[in-house]
């Protein structure tokens, strides 16, 4: 994909959205039921679309809010819903629109106060502390957010009582139930007007941040930061974190900064990304240009999408790391300064995730569990401790306590951020030296991804290849040795297709919402090598289709 001439420089104004017209596209545009690109659709992080293009509106919001009520009393999930919104345009309407339908379902609801925002986190947070503290009423949660999507994008997910994303199984139920109604024109939809809603005895106004703020120091040795004096940058990137940094600092007096503290549903503080697109994507280099010219101000510094539940962790020696980087440094360090861990515990992540990340866990002598893409697929292990790391290549992960027991099943930027303070604290050195250490003794990863066009045809079919499928028997001059169409980890279909070899790998998904199909791939002997691999996943996922 070429680059945009406006990548990494500051947004120009006809890049920005006309809130006020987006706003109204959400509550005016009524959806056709009948055209699937219309209709409630969830994929890995729950439905997503923007109101100009009538896959995100009001009636969409309705019709999956009244679903979930009816999934709630079908599972009778009887406790609170804690419910929670990112800094998009849309965001702050949809939260509206779906408090009104819980109101009117009787659902009990917690929402920030002061309309204020709630990372993604810090919902999966409180979820798993009221289910730990009162098991017999049992919680769940909802977030209004497209993540790291450009602002002219809206986004909604479900949270179980697990804390984390929510299954296919569920999702497809509330799925199905939701374009039930939306046929119906939403008859089937409880509500009640907005003010009635929030005056309800069933929706409380409540104080997220405290009670996330403060549990802090039982996931991360927020003494040994404070007491190292280092110098910390962060950027929320106009994200729903802003309102937890300076809470965090003055709790456990901490140096940090806070690059950027504005909020402005146009985003036009962000650099432009790779494709000539405002995103809030902390882990590109384009989206994060401006938190990178600063990183010679402090000893770390880190970013965060709008729900806050990605990082991207800028280091003075390296600069802007690679997601795949951080995690292997993230990795290495959890398990050599984790004590009451137990050492039954494994490392979770997803299969187009780098081998790094395999060599340093063997290195240490512990357990590898390899899933599809999703953090879905993580949070079983994370719920359950059986998981004491999950992470994804796409700067998504989260952790054990330090005691061992759950802290989020869901994505933990700020988490991530202040892990990453934490190393150069302890070690003295930021991750960026650390991950030249693990270079220095795993050898040097390269990695990249790549998109190619593919019709809806061959993408059905790349999802449902078999390994015999592939005919090939070596790739980049050297023997394949696995060829996957399910996740060695959990079992689960991978949706894709993956082919190892000893010095590297590729992995091939089609895209949910483009006409293209998604090349991983990694070598550890050379960029050169990595070309080849390249260039020959691309053969083989061709004669697999039959193209």
């Amino acid at each position: 994909m070429s680059l945009s001439p406006l990548a990494g420089k500051p947004a120009p104004q006809d890049l920005l959205i006309d809130v006020a017209a987006l706003e109204r596209a959400y509550y005016d545009i009524v959806p056709d039921a009948n055209d699937p690109a219309q209709r409630v659709a969830f994929g890995t992080s729950g439905h997503r679309g923007s109101p100009f293009d009538g896959n995100f509106n009001e009636a969409h919001i309705l019709a999956i809010t009244q679903a979930i009520c009816d999934y709630r009393q079908a599972n009778l999930i009887n406790g609170p819903l804690f419910m929670g919104k990112d800094t998009h345009a849309v965001s702050r309407p949809a939260e509206r629109s779906a408090l009104q339908v819980l109101a009117a379902n009787g659902v009990e609801v917690f929402i920030q106060r002061d309309d204020g925002y709630v990372p993604t986190p810090v919902i999966s947070h409180a979820i798993l502390v009221w289910n730990r503290e009162q098991p017999h009423l049992t919680a769940d949660g909802i977030v209004v957010t497209p993540s790291h999507n450009p602002p002219r994008d809206g986004g909604f997910k479900y949270n179980p009582p697990e804390g984390g994303p929510a299954d296919a199984a569920t999702t497809k139920w509330i799925q199905d139930r939701a374009n039930d109604l939306l046929h119906e024109k939403n008859r089937g939809v409880m509500r009640i007007g907005y003010t009635a809603a929030l005056q309800e005895n069933s929706t409380h106004q409540h104080d997220y941040v405290t009670a996330y703020v403060d549990d802090l120091v039982n996931v991360i040795d927020m003494e040994a930061i404070r007491a190292s004096g280092i110098k910390i940058g962060v950027d929320p990137l106009g994200g729903a974190a802003l309102a937890y940094w300076e809470p965090i600092a003055e709790k456990y007096k901490l140096n940090l900064t806070v690059t950027n503290p504005k909020i402005d549903p146009t985003f036009r503080f962000m650099t432009v990304d790779h494709d000539g697109k405002i995103r809030m994507d902390c882990s590109s280099p384009y989206a994060m240009a401006g938190l990178v010219k600063l990183k010679d101000d402090f000893d770390i510094a880190w970013g965060n999408d709008p729900d806050a539940d990605r990082h991207g962790i800028v280091t003075r020696s390296l600069g802007l790391l690679n997601p795949n980087a951080y995690l292997a440094v993230a990795i290495n360090y959890l398990l050599t300064h984790r004590p009451q861990w137990s050492q039954a515990s494994g490392i979770g992540k997803t299969l187009v995730s780098s081998s790094m990340i395999d060599r340093v866990v063997a290195s240490l002598h512990r357990k590898l569990v390899e899933v599809p893409v999703g953090f879905k697929y993580l949070a079983p292990g994370l719920f359950d401790s059986s998981f004491c790391f999950g992470g994804e290549e796409s700067a998504g992960a989260s952790f054990l306590r330090r005691d061992g027991i759950v802290w989020t099943t869901d994505k933990d930027g700020p988490l991530l951020g202040l892990l990453a303070a934490e190393i150069t604290a302890v070690t003295g050195q930021d991750p960026g030296e650390q991950y030249q250490h693990l270079t220095a003794q795993f050898g040097t990863p390269y990695y990249t991804r790549q998109d190619t066009a593919a019709t809806v045809e061959q993408k059905a079919k790349l999802a449902k290849l078999s390994p015999e499928d592939v005919k090939e028997t070596e790739m980049a001059g050297e023997k394949i040795i696995a060829k996957l169409t399910r996740a060695p980890g959990n079992n689960e279909p991978i949706g894709g297709l993956k082919v190892v070899t000893e010095n590297g790998w590729f992995a091939a998904r089609p895209s949910g919402t483009e006409d293209i199909y998604k090349i991983y791939a990694e070598s550890f002997k050379s960029a050169e090598h990595l070309n080849a691999i390249v260039q020959e996943a691309q053969l083989i996922v061709s004669r697999a289709l039959g193209a």
